[in-house]
């Protein structure tokens, strides 16, 4: 599992570490769910932010280089 937090500053991040303060939200390691947790604003939800374009591309292109699809 990938932690994502939404820092105080309203930027989503990935945190590895598992550590970092802020609301988070787990995706799985596999491209299929962070396509999924894209799908109707859902992680938005979860984290009760609003992702900016460049920041949502972020997550988009660090989804897309995981593996497996099932």
């Amino acid at each position: 599992m990938i932690r994502l937090v939404c820092t105080g500053s309203g930027v989503v991040e990935l945190d590895l570490s598992a550590r970092k303060p802020g609301r988070g939200a787990y995706l799985c390691a596999r491209k299929n769910c962070w396509e999924e947790g894209f799908k109707g604003n859902r992680l938005e939800h979860a984290l009760r932010t609003k992702l900016g374009d460049d920041n949502r591309q972020t997550l988009v292109n660090y989804g897309n280089s995981l593996g497996g699809r099932s």
